[in-house]
């Protein structure tokens, strides 16, 4: 989502992201036009009329469980950005019974949250995890 209009999404999904992108972007790019979005989240710069770079990973209760705001010289990971939502996904999907370390991906092992693994984390990173 930006300020940008449906058509400049278009002619920048068209000329641009269909380059570095096989078939584009495969989902919707949606415009705020005049910031409200931005506003609400806290991203929208009214004197220049513009968004900072933020994204916003929303659990479907609507709570944000993560963000990133970036200026904009620097780029954003996706890859990073789809990690993180499957690992949210899995915490919620075990009800935070396992808790998914720095880099984890799906299939990789987690750690079981509790008072044993306060202090002891690197414990279980050094020997089970550091390889995976």
């Amino acid at each position: 989502m930006s300020i940008d209009s449906v058509f400049v999404h278009k002619m920048w999904n068209d000329n641009e992201l269909s380059k570095m992108v096989k078939g584009g972007v495969p989902f919707p790019m949606l415009s705020d036009g005049g910031g409200r979005v931005g506003k609400i989240f806290g991203i929208y710069d009214e004197d220049a009329g513009v968004e900072t770079r933020g994204r916003f990973i929303i659990d479907p209760d609507g709570i944000v469980q993560g963000f990133e705001v970036l200026t904009p010289p620097v780029g954003r990971n996706v890859n990073e950005s789809i990690r993180q939502v499957q690992a949210f996904q899995h915490v919620r999907k075990t009800k935070g019974a396992e808790a998914t370390p720095s880099g984890w991906r799906p299939g990789k092992k987690t750690l079981k949250p509790g008072p044993d693994l306060v202090g002891n984390v690197w414990k279980k990173w050094k020997t089970e995890m550091a390889f995976d």
